[in-house]
């Protein structure tokens, strides 16, 4: 075995292995804030590590991991929420997630299927999918004001004006958060964080 060989697959095994240990740390940051009755959250940090072990139980194939370094990025922002104790903290923490979510997202479509983008395309997409993302965090939280009784959005001590500014102000965050993270994935994933990581056996052929 070549010392070039050696060192791809040592990388490989280290860029999982530090990959599963984020997915722990969101899966103990989910039960965590379930414990602590914040459900919303819970499900946020559970998605997150649902979607980055999508490719190596969809592949069946353990080292088929995402590049560390996005994980750590989406992972950060919902543990920081977590230990957050300044509300501005707790919605930089939500912006940085939704975009998160989109960057991941966009780094499996890149990485595991046939799809490739242009870097271009990848801020739009990145963007784009993030108020996506953003719109249903919305959603979610104004139903769970109506049917659970929570105060996420709907506050009765606030005006209606109030209210709907800030929202107004979450979508202008989030899509600068978006287009933050498409910049990071089209000229650091796609440079630097590619293909190298994943095994041959499970990149797509195109």
């Amino acid at each position: 075995m070549s010392r070039d060989v050696a060192r791809l697959l040592r990388d490989r095994r280290i860029n999982a292995l530090t990959a599963w240990c984020i997915v722990a740390m969101l899966a103990a940051v989910s039960i965590t804030s379930a414990v602590q009755a914040d459900l919303l959250w819970a499900g946020f940090a559970a998605a997150v590590a649902a979607l980055a072990l999508f490719p190596p139980v969809l592949l069946r194939n353990r080292d088929a991991m995402l590049p560390w370094e996005i994980l750590l990025l989406a992972a950060s922002p919902v543990v920081g929420r977590l230990f957050a104790t300044l509300s501005m903290t707790g919605n930089l923490a939500t912006y940085l997630s939704v975009a998160a979510i989109a960057l991941i997202l966009a780094v499996e479509l890149q990485l595991f299927t046939p799809v490739r983008m242009t870097p271009r395309f990848a801020v739009v997409f990145v963007a784009i999918t993030t108020m996506a993302t953003a719109g249903v965090w919305a959603v979610v939280r104004w139903v769970a004001d109506q049917f659970l009784g929570t105060t996420f959005i709907l506050d009765p001590t606030v005006s209606e004006h109030v209210i709907e500014e800030a929202v107004m102000w979450e979508f202008v965050a989030s899509t600068i958060a978006g287009i933050g993270a498409g910049v990071v994935f089209a000229y650091y994933v796609r440079r630097q964080a590619g293909t190298s990581r994943v095994p041959e056996e499970v990149q797509p052929d195109v």
